[in-house]
């Protein structure tokens, strides 16, 4: 069906940011077209057969959600629900380890006694992560509202001692001054590392930055769940947009965006659609700045730099692990920390900036299906088969090249907390081939488009603005095209957060108009 020859609005790129706008726009009667260059929707939020022949449906790039407002799901009607995780995090240390149990202070409080030696880091976990819950509860309404100044947020936050250790001083100044165990320190810094590249005392603050997103989410920062897998979000929001009257096309990639500040004009080429150009009042642009930039024919901004490597795997079953006190289906329950002791973090920084693999390359895992086994068929399932993700730190795209180096090393850390090597407990797809894949960033980038592979588009930005971060924090030199992905102020995540506010930015203008 050929398409109209003008919209209200043109979405580029339908990952979930972009359908958000989409449903947003469409259900306040607008015409909307989103233009999507893969042959499906929902970019790196998708769930994948990722193994021949085998019935497992893996989120294979993003896999857990924090950031996603309870009141997106509540408006668009999303028929889409999370399961919180009981067990935080295990992070095994020789014999033994430290278990965090969200549900259990005292099991909690006991684990750390037999790690440290006392209870003086676990009093010191209560105040910290009690302060980081009062920024939540006060932070996180503000990022579906207009950009809030510096000054403004931070009379918000009101808690002066909480602003200086997240907001103006470097992260690694307060983990220093109140937890006296390495390990300890190390658990609470990863949250400021993930697919991000810097240390704990960078004076840019990106580590701090990286931080906030990671425990503000829903004012809990709780780490939950997508049941059927994140592709069931995205294909909950493709629903949504469609219903409300929005166009989808996939397998139209953009090729160029012309406009006057008023109306625009935009490109598009396909195998399936061939070539056509429509036009919009207003394109939203669900794509990185770099990406924006090559689109508008304007000189791209400095291409960012991702800094992981994400391994999917299906187990036969879970692996033994050194420390018998921990029963392994808790202890990949959670967040399962790998080399990631405060020194260890440091060591593979500084060698991974050498452009050298770190020596012993840290890592997260997570097994999706102990907490929702609906995304492994039934006979797999009752098999007792298990999915795990591996979220490697500190691997940026200067290192992508040696893909087989890359897996070896976080493999032979993870074997090293492990009673026996993961290997033997990979299944087999019908062709007997271990049921492994690793992306890169180099992968990212040529599969989901993210530049260098950098899973948020760019350095995550504070969530306040200046004069000129514009009224939303989406707004371009462009009157009429705006950044509804990841790139914007208040981007990154799985959080429909861009694409809500890029949304309500569009309605606004209209109504003041």
């Amino acid at each position: 069906m050929p398409l109209r020859t003008a919209y209200d609005a043109v979405i580029v790129g339908g990952g979930h940011n972009g359908l958000v706008a989409a449903a947003y726009l469409a259900r306040a009667g607008r015409s909307v077209l989103v233009l999507e260059r893969l042959d499906h929707t929902g970019g790196a939020a998708v769930s994948a057969r990722a193994f021949e022949g085998v019935d497992a449906r893996l989120s294979r790039y993003s896999y857990l959600v924090s950031l996603l407002p309870k009141r997106i799901v509540t408006d668009l009607g999303l028929r889409f629900e999370t399961r919180r995780r009981r067990i935080s995090s295990y992070t095994p240390k020789g014999e033994g380890g430290l278990l965090v149990d969200s549900e259990s202070a005292s099991r909690t409080r006991e684990s750390f006694v037999r790690l440290t030696g006392s209870d003086r880091d676990f009093e010191a976990w209560q105040d910290f992560y009690g302060m980081t819950h009062r920024v939540a509860q006060r932070v996180f309404p503000t990022l579906t509202g207009p950009l809030p100044s510096k000054a403004a947020l931070e009379r918000i936050v009101d808690d002066a001692e909480a602003w200086s250790a997240l907001f103006e001083r470097p992260l690694g100044e307060t983990v220093e001054a109140r937890f006296e165990d390495d390990l300890v320190r190390g658990v609470v810094l990863t949250d400021a590392l993930i697919g991000t590249f810097t240390h704990a005392h960078d004076a840019s603050l990106l580590q701090n930055r990286c931080f906030l997103y990671h425990v503000i989410g829903n004012g809990t920062g709780d780490w939950d769940v997508p049941v059927g897998g994140m592709g069931a979000l995205t294909d909950a929001l493709a629903d949504a947009a469609r219903a409300a009257g929005a166009e989808i096309v996939t397998g139209a990639e953009v090729t160029d965006i012309e406009t006057d500040g008023a109306v625009a004009e935009v490109t598009y080429d396909g195998d399936a659609t061939g070539a056509g150009t429509v036009g919009a009042r207003y394109v939203l642009v669900n794509a990185s700045p770099h990406a924006l930039a090559g689109l508008l024919g304007e000189q791209a901004p400095p291409k960012p730099e991702g800094a992981q490597l994400k391994v999917n795997m299906l187990l036969n079953r879970l692996p033994r692990l050194r420390d018998t006190a921990v029963d392994p289906r808790e202890a990949f329950a959670g967040t399962f920390h790998i080399a990631e002791s405060y020194r260890q973090l440091q060591a593979a920084y500084d060698q991974a900036a050498a452009g050298a693999v770190p020596a012993e390359p840290p890592s997260e895992i997570y097994c999706h299906s102990l907490t929702d086994p609906s995304i492994l068929a039934p006979e797999l399932a009752a098999r007792g088969m298990q999915t795990l993700t591996l979220f490697g730190l500190h691997i940026p795209a200067r290192l992508s090249a040696g893909k087989v180096a890359l897996l070896k090393a976080v493999l032979a850390q993870l074997d090293a907390v492990l009673d026996e090597p993961i290997t033997d407990c990979l299944a087999l797809d019908p062709d007997g081939r271990p049921c492994i894949e690793a992306k890169t960033t180099a992968d990212l980038e040529r599969e989901v488009g993210l530049p260098g592979g950098h899973i948020f588009h760019r350095d995550l930005s504070f969530p306040y603005g200046d004069e000129d971060s514009g009224r939303w924090g989406v707004e371009t030199a462009r009157p009429n095209v705006l950044v509804c992905g990841a790139g914007a102020i208040r981007g990154g995540g799985v959080s429909g957060i861009p694409g809500h506010n890029a949304a309500m930015a569009v309605l606004e203008r209209e109504q003041a108009v």
